[in-house]
Formats: C-alpha cells, structure tokens, sequence
C-alpha cells in the first residue's frame, strides 16, 4: 500500500505520514528541496523532492503510488505577492491531481479547510453544506483554497478522480515547526505576549485527530464529499484563558473592539511590505475574527465513526511542545 503524501514535512502533513506508516502503508514523502525534515526523522518514509509547481517532479513522485493524500498547502494569512498563493494552492493541486488521474491513482485524499465552508450569521455551527461563494472569502488564502476544492471535485465529476475532500478546523498541537498562525498564537499566548482578546471563535483540533480524520475519509468517505474535521468551538477569550492556565500566565482580561484593531493591522501590513517579514496581525485576520467559526463535525462522526479528543488537549500538547523546544519558560 503504498501512498504519496504531498507537504508530509510539515505540520498537517507530518502527522498524517506518522498514522500512515503506524497503520503499514509504505509511504513516500513530497518535500521541497528547501524544507525542514525535522518532523520526519524519526520515521520511516520514503523521501523525494519535488514542487507542487513543477508538474515533471509530481509525476516522478506519484509514479507506482496506489494512493495520494494531498496536504500540503500554502498557509499563510498575509503575502508580499498573492499570485504565489494561487499558484501553490489552486494550480499546484490541479498539477498533482491530473497527475494522479494519469497514474492511475486509486484513491485521493484532499485536504482543503474550513476556510471554504460558510459560516451562519447567529455564530452558530456551521456545516459542509451551509450556503457559500467565492465572493464570502475573505483574503487570499480563503480564496485560494476555495477555488483548489472546486477544482478538486470538476475533476470528480468529469474525469471519475476518486477523491475525497477533508476540511480541518483549526489544528493545534505538537511538531508545528514553522509555526503555522494558529501556532503562532498559542506560542505567543503561551509566553504571555496577548493580554488582550476580540470577540470571536474557533473550531480546535488536535493535529493527530485531524491525521485520523484523514485516513478515516481515506477508509469510508464518499467521493466528492467533503467532511469536517474539528473537535470544539471555542471562544478566543476560552483559547487564550485554556492556554493561560496550562502555561502558568495571567489569562488577558482586556477586550478589544474590533475598529481599534484595524490602524495596527494597516501599520504592521506596511511595515512587513518593508522588511518582508510576515505581520503579527493583518487586515484580513481582523476581517475574519469579526465572525466566530464555529463548525459542526456531526457528518464526520456519522458517516466516518470519527471521534476527536478535547480541545484542550490539543492546546496542552501543542505547549508542552513548544516549551520542550525552549520557546517557553
């Protein structure tokens, strides 16, 4: 059984190649040449290197593989040049995609996001079929991803792919490396660097439940259907407290009104267009936190059996990490 897993360096990505190898697949890992393997010593993948914008090397790399879980993506809330997100996300995943149709790829796992799913105006929970358009994503990222799932399922529907579409929540938990944005404020709450909060949610997970989500939909989904794999909606003010009170810290106790946010975001966008160093916060982040993303997961549970641990273990591991890496005292 053997399966190709696309971003298999990274935070997602890793912890999928880790349950893989643990359930006998005989996995062979996409990398860039740039990546960090970190994540991956300590398990027995086949390494190649390839680019998901290079489609010669994703043909090299899918060649003799029966199964394809396509993780990687181009996650970032903020970029210098947003055609590179498009090119990574949509055209990347049509690259890797045709490539598996042309090998004959019997089964495919995509890895999309909640980020493409609407959301319900009252903040209630919503699910893979709430009403949504291109014209609801806020930003580049959201926008990509959007457009690489509609992507996925023409090819579903027009070229018999046999593909079926996972959206995680928010992931937290260890070997995020890079770190991702969720990472980076839990390590940045964690240090007690966030004393205060705005109004609005999330959908937490822990990243080896969203592993199990994969092979779960690899196992018993349908083509073409997407499933939600989250675990608990959570206040941002609830995330901050959890982590708080893991890390020994004060929790913040100051709420901050949206409009206020905006002026640092606007500063911290322009003054990364200087340097090129991502901002801490963006415009788009601002955007989105005026919603509460809260999701339902009842679909995975139903049709998948699958069934994630608390929230707040996933905050907990996701700090022990950090700190075992000395990033917090």
């Amino acid at each position: 059984m053997k399966a190709l897993v696309t971003g298999a360096a990274g935070f997602v990505g890793s912890a999928v190649a880790r349950l893989l190898v643990q359930e006998g697949f005989e996995v062979r890992a996409l990398v860039r040449s740039t990546s960090s393997l970190s994540n991956l010593e300590d398990i027995d993948v086949e390494l190649v290197q390839g680019d998901l914008t290079d489609r010669e090397s994703l043909y090299r790399a899918i060649k003799d593989c029966r199964y394809l879980f396509h993780v990687a993506a181009d996650y970032r809330l903020w970029v210098p040049r947003p055609d590179e997100i498009y090119r990574n996300n949509v055209q990347g995943t049509v690259n890797i995609m045709e490539a598996a149709v042309q090998e004959g790829v019997e089964r495919v796992v995509y890895t999309s996001s909640v980020a493409t799913l609407g959301l319900l105006p009252d903040g209630k929970p919503a699910d893979e079929d709430t009403p949504v358009g291109l014209s609801d994503m806020i930003g580049h990222y959201k926008r990509s991803k959007f457009l690489a799932e509609e992507a996925v399922r023409k090819l579903v529907r027009e070229q018999g792919l046999d593909a079926v579409i996972v959206n995680p929540s928010t992931p937290a938990g260890p070997r995020d490396i890079k770190p991702t944005p969720t990472g980076r404020m839990i390590l940045e709450a964690a240090q007690g660097k966030m004393p205060a909060y705005v109004d609005t949610g999330l959908n937490v997970v822990h990243v080896d439940d969203v592993a199990m989500g994969h092979l779960l939909a690899f196992k018993k989904g349908k083509a073409g259907h997407r499933y939600i794999l989250g675990a608990e909606n959570m206040t941002l003010r609830q995330i901050l407290e959890t982590i708080a009170e893991i890390a020994g810290r004060t929790p913040p106790r100051i709420s901050l009104p949206h409009g206020l946010i905006y002026p640092v975001a606007h500063a911290a966008e322009a003054w990364a267009r200087i340097t090129g160093r991502e901002p801490m916060v963006t415009v788009d982040g601002v955007r989105l936190a005026r919603k509460k993303m809260f999701f339902s997961i009842e679909k995975a549970k139903k049709h998948l059996g699958y069934r994630p641990r608390p929230a707040e273990q996933a905050l907990e591991d996701a700090v022990s990490w950090f700190r075992a890496k000395g990033l917090v005292t």
